[in-house]
């Protein structure tokens, strides 16, 4: 089969490679989209952010979504011809964080495209445990982009505790900012959405945003703060990892707003007397789903009526993904997906 790796230093191969065999807890799922992410640039630069030294050397893509077309004898809850989408992180199974749902805090876990084989290929084996089962009305693109990028964020918001009287800040409008966005507002909160990048503020506004600025534009904290009538956003959600931007949400958030640090980062100074103690803001960092939100991460794609498929403005094959990868990184996509 065709599967697609990262060596480093912007090179991208595709290699012919045996098609996997599932063990008996696990099934074998025909890969029908499998999404890039911002973080699988760490391993196109050779720099990943998980997995350290033992990164690189798997076949890529941590949001595959597809049909099962073989299960090994211990499967139960999955059959031939189901409609999944894959959680990425493969847990051990049994240590407390396992048993509740939240596979990528176990100490032991790998991670699809990075340290295990991910879905950046015509097939993937995977346990049954990291199954989430789509609905029919779903597309595979849709599935596929339901896991990383909205499952992500709508889990961020939902931390957040956002609803009709929150007023959001999203800083970053690549794929994971454009998908808080529409997670956002299908909680009920009003977004202000900030990137330096033109083409990215009027994406996020035809997703429904209610302000776009530049937050580099020396007017935007003031019109922040008045369209949040004067007391600053409610909740704020950094997509960016920009130092800059997790500053701006911290300075502009309200008394007791809730902030999330999404975005990926080294490291950051902020000022906690000033952004945190004296407003008496909650700061958390949120990172990926828990499997067990995956039914009402659907709930709200159902109810808001989102259409996901929006979120994808670039689709290749596997043959082309030199040019998707090279493509991504000049940000001339938002979500980029393959499809197969």
């Amino acid at each position: 089969m065709k599967a697609v790796f990262l060596p480093g230093n912007k090179r991208v191969e595709i290699r012919a490679v045996e098609v996997p065999k599932p063990r008996q807890d696990e099934v074998l799922v025909q890969v029908k989209a499998s999404c890039i992410c911002r973080s699988d640039l760490s391993l196109y630069y050779g720099n990943a952010v998980v997995g350290g030294d033992a990164a690189g050397r798997c076949i890529t893509g941590h949001e595959p979504a597809g049909i099962i077309v073989e299960v090994g004898s211990a499967v139960r809850q999955f059959k031939k011809d189901d409609r999944v989408a894959i959680h990425l992180a493969v847990g051990c199974g049994v240590c407390a964080y396992c048993r509740a749902g939240h596979f990528h805090l176990c100490a032991e876990w790998t991670c699809l495209g990075f340290t295990a084989d991910g879905g950046n290929a015509e097939y993937i084996a995977v346990p049954e445990r990291n199954l989430l089962r789509l609905p029919d009305s779903m597309s595979y693109l849709a599935g596929a982009i339901s896991t990383d990028a909205f499952g992500t964020l709508c889990s961020a918001a939902r931390k957040l505790g956002i609803n009709g009287l929150s007023t959001v800040g999203i800083w970053g409008l690549g794929p994971m900012g454009s998908a808080g966005v529409l997670a956002a507002k299908a909680l009920g909160g009003k977004v202000i959405a900030l990137d330096p990048i033109a083409e990215r503020r009027e994406f996020a506004a035809s997703l429904g945003a209610d302000l776009v600025l530049d937050p580099t534009s020396p007017m935007a904290r003031e019109e922040i703060m008045d369209f949040a009538g004067g007391r600053g956003v409610t909740a704020a959600l950094d997509c960016s990892g920009n130092g800059a931007a997790q500053n701006m949400a911290l300075d502009v958030a309200a008394p007791f707003a809730k902030v999330a640090f999404v975005g990926e980062s080294r490291e950051t100074t902020i000022k906690t007397s000033d952004q945190l103690i004296r407003k008496q803001v909650s700061l958390m960092g949120s990172w990926y789903f828990g499997v067990s939100e995956y039914d009402d991460i659907l709930r709200i794609v159902e109810t808001g009526k989102i259409d996901l498929e929006k979120l994808a403005t670039h689709t290749f094959s596997l043959d082309e993904a030199e040019t998707a990868f090279r493509l991504f990184d000049e940000r001339k996509t938002e979500k980029a997906v393959f499809l197969m």
